[in-house]
């Protein structure tokens, strides 16, 4: 991979730089030292990711001066819940971190969450960065200050905003990733396109995303960092990024969660770009080529639960206010809308989708 390090600012309060290129975990110390004086460093990570990176970034973080700590939690979605924060918060506290000190969020989705929510509650907040060992993570949920844990009924029904304080994109850890994990994230990064533009797009379905990741990671961080800027508590624009995301918790809820955040993403994605199309909604046919491009990045485009079943399941989600639910729906690629629908009516919407 190219030596090239992009950045890109997060224009929020506080502002911070999203780092993106190789080597950057055998690095992250001697980067956080150019904006965070020595402190203690909590580092949080998972059981899969541990034996790979966690004694690189703690070598790192020793060697730049900081006092370094590690708690390793069992990695899996199932595990993103308060058992696993309530063991985070008793480590930070056993660990005697202060208000000055900072916690390291090594991993991705599940530990960039998990991280991120026990920082913006230990001590009511403390700093935390993201380094982010995923494509999901990298494009999608490092950037943007978002963290959650997921309660029983339902996924990421608690939490805080807390914009990191950096984020380091190691691209030599996508080469570690399963071909299905690195699908997860392709899953992200295709909504991205959709909502973007035609560019942005056609980087997956010409084979760019395997070919230079880097560049394609950089392309979706700019354009969420764009969104959160505008809106960063998620009261309009950014809304849209949860584009896919109504279906696909849905299809995550019903699997137990033995359905990967992306692959579900992916199948509401499609599901909803069919609706869309089916109900009239769409300025141009548009289901069958979201689906090609999924299907091209290794993903699924259908879910074998029914109608009823996501419906049920999706009106527990978070986008419900009261007796309506606001989805998102691709009109065009790079034209995306937020529809308020009566509650009453989703079931049509995702019949519609599953029949398309």
């Amino acid at each position: 991979m190219s030596d090239t390090i992009r950045t890109i600012q997060v224009h929020t309060a506080p502002s911070y730089a999203v780092s993106i290129g190789a080597g950057l975990l055998r690095r992250c110390g001697e980067s956080l030292r150019a904006i965070m004086p020595v402190c203690h460093v909590a580092v949080i990570t998972d059981s899969n990711v541990a034996p790979l990176y966690l004694d690189t970034v703690c070598e790192s973080l020793r060697s730049a001066g900081y006092t370094v700590s590690s708690h390793v939690f069992p990695a899996g979605e199932t595990h993103k819940n308060f058992e696993t924060l309530s063991d985070i918060l008793e480590f930070l506290a056993e660990a005697q971190l202060t208000r000055t000190d900072c916690i390291a969020a090594l991993g991705g989705g599940v530990t960039g969450d998990m991280a991120g929510f026990a920082a913006g509650c230990y001590l009511r907040g403390i700093r935390c960065v993201q380094l982010p060992t995923t494509l999901l993570s990298a494009v999608d949920s490092s950037v943007g200050g978002k963290t959650a844990i997921d309660l029983k009924a339902g996924k990421n029904l608690a939490g805080v905003f807390l914009q990191p304080a950096a984020v380091l994109c190691d691209t030599d850890c996508l080469t570690s990733l399963p071909a299905a994990v690195f699908a997860d994230g392709a899953a992200e990064a295709v909504k991205t396109g959709v909502l973007s533009d035609e560019s942005l797009f056609s980087l997956f379905e010409d084979g760019t995303l395997t070919s230079a990741p880097a560049d394609v990671i950089a392309r979706c961080v700019a354009y969420k960092a764009g969104v959160v800027e505008r809106d960063e508590k998620e009261q309009n624009e950014r809304r849209l990024l949860n584009l896919g995301h109504t279906i696909g918790h849905a299809i995550e809820k019903c699997s137990g969660y033995s359905i990967p955040h992306g692959h579900a993403v992916a199948a509401g994605l499609a599901i909803m770009a069919r609706a869309a199309e089916t109900l009239g909604w769409t300025e141009e046919p548009i289901a069958a080529r979201i689906a090609a491009c999924l299907a091209k990045n290794g993903l699924p485009t259908d879910t074998e639960y029914s109608a009823e079943a996501l419906t049920a399941a999706a009106l527990k989600d978070k986008k419900r206010a009261g007796d309506s639910i606001t989805i998102v729906v691709p009109k065009k690629i790079g034209r995306c809308e937020l529809k308020k629908l009566p509650v009453t009516e989703l079931y049509g919407v995702i019949a519609a989708g599953l029949e398309g």
